[in-house]
């Protein structure tokens, strides 16, 4: 409910404050006139009773007068008066109180209640006597009729001065009562105002309170101090549109400035990385030079002895030499450029091929490739090189069967390849010495093309733009090397390191 009353517009807001404002005020007006009325109510009934024992006494002398007109004239219209008089009287009295309990009045009541049955017995006897004209009986129930009509006006007459006295007491308190109860409804319907106005300051200033803080941080950024938390969205009316405009503009101000910084941050560190970049580039080029011997007359050199041999007939020596033309190919043509995952597999499979002429076949080779990544960038020679380490460091050594498998897949958002050997594996030490780039003795062997792993470590860190890029895994010596590289899935497409 604050929540929803939060969100509405100011116009609504205002309006129901004021209505609830002025439906409070009404609603202790109604209590305090249903009050005074309840008052007013009990004070009028005070004197019922006395009203009440007046009728009483006026039916009682209406019936004795009928009696006494009947008896003397004897006429249906003076009987008729009696019945009408007699029921009158009977259905006051059958209201009086017929418990006896230790108040005087209730008792006094109780009294005149049964004096009444009595003396209406005692009429209807008088009045069935002279009909029947027996003048005995007649006199008789006449002159006690007329005895309990004078008990009875005399009960009725002290029990309504005891109870004026009584409802004149109760008078004096309801009317001071009502004093008070006045006193006490101008107090709370003052106190009830004065809440009212507290409860309307406070409201309103809510509602002015968000505007007063917006003025101070707009003020704040006129100065141009950006450098404070988002004003806090209490509500969704013209206020919280305002606030939430404001907390934009000073959000896209700040970012801007940032960006622009980052901006320069960003171009003055990718001309470092392109250095540093260019810079292994060209150390990797320079030892494949010193190591390839005039690459370009060995690879035309090879070419030419290919066509000998297949015109020669040489078919496996055929294919021998055009492996080697095509690895020396792509050395000279790929050594400086960005390739894809499926270039640089295709180098590794020439290159165990050779090594597989080489050595007799020595060497295992699997592979497991998610065709999709094939596409993917990435540094050149990079894949070789651990291959050869592989090789070189791993298997050459080793007793029985070498077994090379790489696998190529994805892992979330990146390509990852992994190189694993059934090597002599690797310690911990030497795992550590690789990723750091500290010199291991022993080692690079002379048979390597020149390129470190530190080379290709520092190449791939500097392709991807993160540092966790390159991973070195092995159970300890003699249980063999995995070496995992990951690569972002996006680098698609041509063009340099």
């Amino acid at each position: 409910m604050r929540t929803r009353f939060r969100n509405m517009p100011l116009q609504i807001k205002l309006t129901s404050i004021s209505l609830v404002a002025n439906l409070f005020v009404f609603f202790i007006n109604i209590v305090l006139l249903a009050g005074i009325n309840i008052m007013s109510r009990r004070i009028d009934t005070v004197y019922q009773a006395n009203l009440q024992l007046n009728e009483l006494s006026v039916s009682l002398n209406w019936v004795q007068d009928s009696m006494t007109e009947y008896l003397n004239a004897k006429t249906s219209d003076s009987l008729e008066n009696y019945y009408r008089s007699t029921q009158v009287y009977s259905e006051q009295a059958e209201e009086l109180s017929d418990v006896v309990t230790g108040r005087l009045l209730d008792r006094m009541e109780y009294s005149i209640k049964n004096m009444s049955n009595a003396y209406l017995e005692e009429v209807a006897l008088t009045i069935e006597a002279k009909r029947g004209r027996n003048v005995e009986k007649y006199r008789s129930h006449y002159e006690e009729a007329t005895k309990l009509y004078g008990y009875i006006s005399a009960y009725i007459y002290s029990l309504n001065n005891e109870q004026f006295k009584e409802n004149s007491d109760n008078y004096r308190e309801m009317v001071t009562a009502f004093k008070s109860f006045e006193q006490g409804g101008n107090l709370i319907l003052i106190a009830v105002i004065i809440v009212n106005a507290l409860l309307i300051l406070r409201l309103t200033a809510n509602l002015i309170s968000p505007l007063k803080v917006l003025a101070g941080r707009a003020d704040d950024v006129g100065k141009g101090n950006f450098d404070f938390e988002p004003l806090e969205e209490i509500s969704q009316d013209e206020v919280g549109v305002v606030t939430k405009a404001f907390n934009q503009m000073v959000v896209s101000i700040r970012d801007y400035i940032r960006q622009i910084r980052e901006n320069a941050e960003t171009e003055r560190m990718l001309k470092e990385k392109e250095l540093m970049m260019e810079a292994h580039l060209k150390d990797a080029q320079l030892k494949y030079l010193q190591a390839q011997i005039n690459p370009h007359f060995l690879f035309n050199t090879l070419n030419a002895g290919a066509q000998l041999a297949m015109m020669e007939g040489a078919d496996r020596t055929y294919e021998y030499v055009q492996v080697m033309a095509e690895f020396f190919r792509y050395n000279v043509k790929k050594g400086s450029k960005t390739v894809t995952i499926g270039e640089e597999i295709e180098l590794v499979d020439n290159y165990i091929y050779i090594l597989n002429v080489r050595f007799s076949g020595d060497i295992l080779y699997e592979k497991e490739i998610d065709n999709s990544l094939m596409n993917v960038k990435m540094p050149s020679m990079i894949l070789q090189p651990i291959v050869e380490n592989c090789v070189n460091h791993g298997i050459r050594d080793m007793m029985g069967e070498g077994r090379i498998r790489m696998k190529v897949y994805r892992q979330d958002d990146k390509a990852c390849i992994s190189i694993e050997d059934n090597g002599i594996g690797m310690s911990p030490e030497m795992i550590e010495g690789l990723l750091n780039g500290t010199p291991i003795p022993g080692l690079v062997k002379k048979e390597s093309n020149g390129i470190g792993m530190d080379n290709v470590i520092a190449r791939l860190k500097l392709f991807v733009g993160e540092e966790d890029v390159f991973h070195i895994e092995s159970e300890g010596e003699g249980k063999g090397t995995k070496f995992i590289m990951y690569l972002s899935t996006d680098t698609r497409g041509t063009g340099d390191v």
